[in-house]
């Protein structure tokens, strides 16, 4: 059985996204923008085992559904992560959705 804490992380976007995870032991896979390129990597990532896959916002959104059934047929957690031009609220839109689920209602709601 393996632990968790053994197992790689990877971070998936343009290359100035992604770059500095590796100072922190996160792998980075720089993609150019091709989608079939950024499809194929977060594929490959999820059967090899990673744990964690962070991926920049603009492809979170283009890979939406592969990312939903990677998701449910493997371990890896696939989270979004702003790109270099700043945040799209893909990351909190989807924190809101988990924990509305998990509730039974939005607990961020303004009133």
């Amino acid at each position: 059985m393996s632990d968790s804490s053994s197992r790689p992380m990877a971070a998936v976007g343009h290359y100035d996204t992604v770059l500095p995870f590796q100072a922190v032991g996160v792998r980075p896979f720089p993609v150019t923008g091709d989608l079939l390129e950024a499809k194929s990597i977060l594929e490959r990532l999820a059967r090899e085992g990673y744990a964690v896959v962070f991926v920049e916002e603009a492809l979170f959104l283009e890979h939406q559904e592969l990312i939903s059934e990677l998701n449910q047929e493997h371990s890896a957690s696939i989270i979004p992560i702003p790109g270099i031009k700043g945040s799209l609220n893909v990351g909190l839109s989807a924190i809101r959705k988990n924990v509305e689920r998990a509730v039974g209602m939005d607990i961020f709601a303004e009133k």
